[in-house]
């Protein structure tokens, strides 16, 4: 990989301009089981729901063999075959309302290269800035990371989560995973093509969306600490889950007075890991 040549993506930043519909939020609403009537106008879109808006639209000829939209463009143009979200950190500073218009600038923050388990791997962090009218809402710092697809899968260690004061099962299936790619404009194969994950990514199944895992965990949290709003949330994924795994959503109170949340599979192993922080805790 030519790093000094990724390395000039540094900076590259783009504005963009989205009205915050309640199409999305209500369609969210249905597929998490909730209420779509409470996402009408003037509602409030709950954390971490911004992520239905802003989508990258890409002409079907722009997209490439994985479903992604092809490499370069605002993104460098990284030529390892495996993109995956690894993790994201966010700040929260108001509530953003169904109907709102918001502005969202991003930008390229870093491009690092590291080796890990399957060789080399290259992390481009992009950070968000959403704001309305000029009063910022949200900041993240999203990281992708891009690495080579191995011969025959091999999951990290597991990491057990340990005790949680709650633990909530989750009803994973193929129908849920397509839905939430349909609701992000995801069309990375992995997610709904199981012959294309099993077959070209080696996966030994249908793989669950980070940023599910990550909305899952803070939707968890809200049931189980109502009328809180939260100030932080970081989140990173630990192992992969897949559409046939017992998932559940876990959590416990930490000394800061936050949540420590976890998604685990049927032997307890974390998919992943999130730290989140109430507002005035």
């Amino acid at each position: 990989m030519d790093t000094e040549t990724l390395q000039s993506w540094i900076g590259r930043t783009e504005v963009q301009i989205d009205t915050v519909h309640p199409g999305p939020a209500r369609a969210l609403a249905a597929t998490l089981d909730q209420n779509p009537d409470d996402y009408l106008l003037k509602a409030e879109l709950p954390p971490l729901w911004l992520w239905l808006y802003f989508l990258p639209v890409v002409r079907a000829s722009g997209v490439g063999p994985d479903g992604h939209p092809q490499r370069g463009g605002f993104l460098p143009p990284i030529t390892l075959p495996r993109r995956m979200w690894a993790g994201s950190r966010c700040q929260f500073y108001g509530p953003v309302r169904i109907g709102d218009e918001l502005t969202r600038v991003s930008s390229i923050a870093r491009v690092t290269s590291k080796t890990g388990r399957t060789g080399e791997m290259v992390f481009v962090t992009v950070r968000h800035a959403y704001s309305r009218g000029g009063a910022g809402l949200m900041e993240e710092e999203q990281d992708i990371v891009y690495m080579p697809i191995p011969d025959v899968f091999s999951p990290p260690e597991p990491v057990p989560v340990g005790t949680c004061a709650w633990t909530d099962r989750v009803a994973v299936d193929p129908v849920l995973l397509f839905r939430f790619s349909a609701l992000t404009f995801n069309g990375h194969r992995i997610h709904y093509d199981r012959p294309y994950a099993m077959e070209t990514e080696k996966y030994p199944g249908l793989v669950v969306h980070g940023p599910l895992q990550a909305i899952l965990m803070m939707e968890a949290a809200r049931r189980w600490q109502p009328g809180k709003r939260p100030a932080s949330y970081t989140f990173r994924g630990l192992r992969p889950l897949f559409d046939f795994d017992d998932v559940s959503v876990c959590g416990r109170t930490n000394e800061a007075g936050g949540l420590d949340l976890f998604t685990a599979n049927g032997e307890g192993a974390a998919g992943m890991q999130a730290n989140l922080s109430w507002a005035g805790g």
